[in-house]
């Protein structure tokens, strides 16, 4: 994979397997994709398909049960996969890459005030005094549009929308390159899901920000994206602009997950996709979704490559061999 002069973060062949009872399940089974300056990436997928764990690779917290741990992830001209874990903590985590969790009141210590937990990293990482973290804090809160008044508080005093947006000026405080987000709106009300996502939409327009967003909620993600992954069983299987995804989806995973979603006014019912995913712990050879896929033949029993059928647009399906053999 080429790296463009805007690019960020660059992740080629990353790999995180876990060991089981009953065997290696492979959450992130070689992904490659890169991220731009002030770019929204969303990362699509059924549950189980390795989103999150895709989240905890990039930021390297990892359980005790780890079979493999491999790739490059280049930030900037940097390669943090060859940091020692101390070095990784002081010079990434927190400084140039932050996570925003799901479920924000199980990110939060219930019996510490919020402003004291934003300003920790502060003063972990950049040794910061209390004061002038608290400034920092202060400012943080306004941008993500929680009152001051707030930083004396306990996350059981907030709602559900107030704590979430705490756990983002957490993620904000240290001014991070990437920000990943992990299903940051799934407990949350229609309403206060906009208003999250107009945050985040705000931040990236002003600060200039990349995000990582990670969700199964196709509609919300539309928000925010300009550009779409969809994982399945492990695996990046489409990568493209937002536009061509939500208009013209390539593979046939990514056509019928767009089919399933309704839309307003839509006088058909929406479609599904029949079967479940695979198991991660023994997976199928060849293409992961060829026994749920319509347009499946004899090839799709070898694992396809990521074919470009144009410059914005990486699909791993055979249909799109021929497409591109045409091309060059």
């Amino acid at each position: 994979m080429t790296q463009s002069a805007d690019t960020l973060l660059q992740v080629s062949d990353l790999t995180l397997h876990y060991r089981t009872r009953r065997g290696t399940a492979r959450a992130v089974d070689g992904v490659s994709f890169d991220l731009r300056r002030n770019e929204a990436l969303v990362v699509l997928g059924e549950s189980g398909s390795g989103k999150s764990s895709l989240a905890k690779a990039l930021m390297r917290l990892l359980p005790r049960n780890i079979e493999r741990f491999s790739g490059q992830v280049m930030l900037g001209d940097m390669d943090i996969m060859q940091l020692g874990d101390e070095a990784f903590r002081k010079q990434v985590q927190w400084n140039r890459m932050a996570l925003v969790m799901q479920a924000a009141m199980n990110a939060l210590n219930p019996v510490v005030r919020v402003g004291e937990q934003v300003a920790e990293p502060l003063r972990v990482h950049r040794g910061w005094s209390k004061d002038r973290a608290m400034e920092r804090v202060a400012e943080t809160f306004r941008k993500v549009g929680v009152s001051t008044d707030f930083l004396q508080r306990y996350p059981f005093e907030l709602s559900g929308g107030m704590r979430q947006r705490v756990v983002l000026a957490m993620a904000l405080v240290t001014e991070p390159d990437v920000v990943i987000l992990d299903e940051p709106t799934s407990a949350l009300d229609v309403l206060t899901q906009a208003s999250i996502m107009n945050v985040l939409k705000r931040i990236k327009r002003e600060e200039g920000t990349s995000f990582i967003l990670i969700t199964h909620d196709v509609a919300t993600s539309s928000e925010l994206a300009d550009r779409v992954a969809l994982m399945y069983a492990g695996q990046i299987v489409e990568i493209s602009d937002a536009r061509d995804f939500f208009h013209y989806p390539a593979h046939p995973y990514s056509q019928m997950l767009m089919d399933s979603v309704p839309r307003l006014h839509q006088a058909e019912a929406p479609g599904y996709i029949p079967g479940e995913p695979p198991d991660l712990i023994d997976p199928p050879t060849g293409c992961r979704f060829a026994d749920r896929c319509p347009s499946r033949f004899s090839k799709c029993s070898q694992d396809p490559p990521a074919f470009s059928p144009d410059e914005r647009r990486r699909v791993r399906c055979w249909l799109h061999e021929d497409e591109v053999a045409r091309g060059s």
